[in-house]
């Protein structure tokens, strides 16, 4: 079993074990749990009653935060002609096409956060899906980053969007923001990412489809939330 240091120990003292709390008090809870020693991420993670084989049941995709995620994000966008000149003019911080793709293949560059790209320069990233997909920068439709609207796209990355998919187990998790956010703006975070993903159960779910919620911090231990967000 691993040992935990002190502040661990210490921050899990303050969780009553098998508590599930109400969503205002696990916010407060995971600010006051925070063990590292940096400003860390707030994580959501669902556990669902979803059967992954079916391919109804794998949800991919993205949302924008209302607070937004507290880290600024840096965009490539792959297009040419008139939609790399609106990727530039909406603030993408690197903008190009094949020279680009050859810098990642040849350089290993990797200097950005999300990767949009226009339909039509597909075909050239196809043969970068064994080096963009391990690491979650492959473009996809689903999650908005494979568009015509590049200007729509840039924005939303960012104004604080997160993507999300099932793992084989079933659960999803996201970033909710900072423990410098306020409680606040954590719960409303909390409260849009959650009943999205409430909003999307696939019409084939029998029975229970959300298991559980719980919060925390980086490094910090989970919080049991209540799941009563569609009230």
């Amino acid at each position: 079993m691993k040992k935990r240091g002190k502040k661990y120990t210490d921050a899990l003292a303050k969780i009553e074990k098998n508590k599930v709390y109400s969503k205002e008090e696990a916010v407060k809870l995971v600010k006051e749990t925070s063990i590292s020693s940096f400003d860390g991420s707030v994580e959501v993670a669902m556990r669902l009653n979803l059967d992954t084989k079916k391919a109804d049941q794998q949800l991919r995709g993205a949302i924008v935060l209302p607070k937004g995620t507290g880290k600024t994000k840096k965009v490539l966008v792959i297009a040419k002609g008139d939609k790399a000149n609106q990727a530039r003019e909406a603030g993408a911080d690197y903008v190009g096409d094949v020279d680009m793709l050859e810098k990642i293949e040849k350089e290993n560059w990797f200097d950005f956060d999300t990767m949009i790209a226009t339909p039509d320069m597909m075909p050239l990233l196809g043969k970068l899906g064994k080096v963009l997909g391990p690491k979650g920068l492959m473009p996809n439709p689903k999650t908005g980053t494979v568009t015509l609207d590049v200007v729509k796209a840039i924005n939303e990355v960012k104004a604080g969007r997160v993507e999300y998919r099932t793992d084989s187990f079933g659960n999803i998790h996201g970033i909710i923001g900072k423990v410098s956010f306020s409680e606040e703006d954590l719960l409303a975070n909390l409260e849009a990412f959650v009943s999205h993903i409430i909003k999307l159960r696939p019409a084939s779910v029998k029975g229970d489809y959300v298991k559980n919620i719980s919060i925390a911090s980086t490094m910090g231990p989970g919080i049991k939330v209540e799941n009563n967000f569609d009230k």
